[in-house]
């Protein structure tokens, strides 16, 4: 069973996806710097400091007004987060803009390296070879 695991382990795509995870964990901080510390301070700017999070609507239960959300959910009442969904749906669009942009940069780069790849002299063309092939019947049968 120890040599089964160790032959698991030693896989190519089971070492991919661990070092997949790892810079995933790592971009997820990079991106995330990215949409606290740049993107919503922008958009603060132009909703003129409007931050969605926290704003709810109680659907049962007491709440002081004007409470917080942390505090209207420590109330033990109901509450319907909109703000804090809303959040959530805006932060994610922004990670995903930020994922599709890395993405299209690396295929540019890598069909950029693979274009000089293919740039090497190739053999002949399927013509080229049918040619030959043809010249070469004709001599043996002569």
């Amino acid at each position: 069973m120890i040599k089964e695991f160790k032959q698991f382990i030693a896989r190519g795509n089971v070492v991919d996806l661990a070092v997949g995870i790892i810079i995933g964990a790592a971009f997820t901080a990079i991106v995330n710097s990215l949409v606290a510390d740049l993107i919503n301070p922008i958009i603060g700017l132009v909703t003129g400091g409007t931050d969605f999070s926290g704003h709810y609507f109680v659907l049962k239960g007491e709440v002081p007004p004007g409470a917080s959300l942390a505090t209207a959910r420590n109330t033990g009442a109901s509450v319907f987060a909109w703000g804090a969904f809303m959040s959530s749906v805006i932060n994610f669009l922004i990670i995903a803009w930020a994922v599709f942009l890395l993405v299209k940069a690396v295929n540019k780069l890598q069909s950029s390296t693979i274009g000089k790849a293919e740039a090497a002299p190739s053999g002949p063309t399927q013509e080229e070879l049918l040619v030959e092939i043809r010249d070469e019947l004709r001599a043996r049968r002569a």
